[in-house]
């Protein structure tokens, strides 16, 4: 298969730079893969959808300001730095994305305040970089007065104080991701406790979400193409909800990664790069709610296995034409 099999064409109107101002206000296009069919709902619609004996399984990673902006020491122009993990056990070596890359190099220098700096060790693939991150007290409360909330680069607008709020699920509790699992962002507390209230049970797993988000396949070839690795975690009381379950309800591409990545291992936390694409046989995920994905995607590609080629596709031909609101602030699909 050719990752071009899997474009489609998007107009950038339609391209959301803003939430909504009611989290659960987004439009919901249900997909019913036996009989082969498509509605537009809203996403207020969801508990209709569940049943006793349902499990809605959700990623509570939490997204931290992981975009750090400053200049190299010594001189004025602007750079960046992406941080997008840490690698040592200290916790102050991470992965990291720079800008510009042909600028900064091993032992350079990159200033985002009086408290916080780092020093770039080291040189990976793909336009990785190792920093050494350098802080007066703690790093993580430096990191997070600091950084900048990373909105993808198809939001086309600077991030702002209400982006720390709106680009976090309400459930987010295990500070991690690099980029917010977004198929949760329409969640509120009366819609889970409304889908609660529709017998299903809720089970919180974690998958940090890393640089996968922001590269583009590295083959156009499907099957040769290679994820990076994330970190992911479920604990007892979620795995014991999972087992108990008649259907899984996965929301977002994390919580299918996560759950899959269990069935076929049995470890309960540890790295993740499991590849999920057309052919794939899903072992635990019953069901998916996942927002609109880019074109030529990974995440594209996982629905389109779970949810079959041609009626994604079809489907997703079907949302351009209806005009609904794609990527992270738009609005989801449900495949039943």
């Amino acid at each position: 298969m050719l990752v071009s099999d899997f474009d489609y064409h998007l107009p950038p109107q339609l391209i959301a730079q803003e939430p909504l101002a009611d989290r659960a206000g987004s439009r919901m296009l249900v997909l019913h893969r036996a009989e082969q069919r498509w509605e537009d709902r809203h996403f207020r619609d969801l508990p209709e959808y569940l049943h006793p004996g349902d499990c809605l399984v959700l990623n509570n990673s939490r997204v931290f300001p992981s975009r750090l902006l400053g200049h190299r020491e010594g001189f004025t122009g602007k750079c960046e730095v992406f941080v997008i993990r840490p690698t040592s056990d200290d916790g102050r070596t991470w992965e990291a994305l720079v800008h510009p890359g042909r600028k900064l190099r091993s032992g350079d220098r990159v200033v985002f305040s009086e408290d916080l700096s780092a020093l770039i060790v080291g040189r990976g693939e793909r336009g990785l970089r190792s920093v050494r991150m350098e802080s007066r007290g703690d790093l993580m409360e430096a990191i997070e007065r600091t950084g900048h909330i990373p909105l993808p680069p198809y939001i086309e607008r600077p991030d702002r104080a209400e982006d720390r709020d709106r680009y976090q699920t309400v459930f987010a509790k295990e500070r991690g991701s690099a980029a917010a699992p977004t198929a949760g962002l329409h969640f509120t507390p009366g819609v889970l406790d409304a889908c609660n209230r529709a017998g299903a049970a809720i089970a919180y797993v974690t998958l940090h979400v890393g640089l996968g988000t922001f590269q583009p396949l590295n083959s156009e070839v499907v099957e040769q193409v290679k994820l990076h690795s994330e970190l992911y975690s479920a604990g007892e009381h979620a795995l014991d909800e999972i087992a108990r379950a008649r259907r899984v309800v996965a929301v977002g591409t994390t919580s299918v990664r996560t759950l899959e990545t269990y069935a076929r291992t049995r470890r309960a936390a540890g790295e993740t790069s499991l590849y999920i694409y057309p052919g794939f046989e899903f072992q635990l995920t019953g069901a998916m709610l996942t927002n609109f994905h880019l074109p030529k995607s990974s995440l594209l590609l996982l629905v389109c296995a779970f949810g079959g080629t041609d009626l994604v596709m079809a489907a997703y031909r079907h949302a351009v034409a209806e005009k609904y609101r794609f990527f992270s602030y738009g609005d989801c699909m449900l495949i039943l």
